[in-house]
């Protein structure tokens, strides 16, 4: 029997050695809601304040689940964290079903819109203007001739399109 035991605790000790290494440490960006679903309408577990440090596991579209340092562990919105290290997100959904699962929302399968994360207002007001890039921008720039002779040797045709009135 002690054989047994011995292959079970080191069959356990593995497993938890590899779900460690697949934990992955963040920050929270601003405070959220702990969810106990990855949704936006299930039951909110705890709240987490700004500068929280999490460790992630799984990623199902826009959510990411979490476990807080005071043990709890449930779904932020994938945006609200900021990942250490290469900013590699955790595993979960890949390929095609993260394409179609990248916005899903609520239980209700609603689709949301996300922006960028990482900058904050500090990142906005210390932000330098980079010349070298805006030079490279206008070396792109092309006159209306090169752009009407390009347009000819394509199948496009000009259109008149109105503005919108105005409000």
């Amino acid at each position: 029997m002690k054989p047994y035991r011995r292959l079970a605790l080191g069959v356990a000790l593995s497993l938890l050695w590899v779900l460690a290494a697949h934990a992955s440490p963040a920050t929270v960006v601003r405070a959220t809601e702990l969810k106990k679903a990855p949704a936006t309408d299930a039951e909110t577990i705890a709240s987490l304040e700004e500068s929280a440090t999490v460790q992630t596991a799984e990623r199902r579209g826009g959510w990411i689940q979490v476990k807080t340092g005071a043990g709890a562990t449930g779904w932020v919105k994938f945006l609200t964290l900021r990942f250490s290290g290469s900013g590699a997100a955790a595993g979960g959904d890949s390929g095609v079903a993260q394409l179609f699962n990248v916005a899903r929302s609520g239980t209700s399968g609603s689709q949301v819109t996300t922006g960028v994360r990482g900058l904050d207002a500090e990142d906005i007001s210390a932000a330098q203007p980079n010349a070298a890039a805006v030079q490279r921008m206008d070396s792109f720039a092309v006159s209306a001739g090169e752009a009407g002779r390009f347009a000819a040797d394509g199948p496009l045709q000009a259109q008149s399109v109105d503005y919108p009135p105005e409000e």
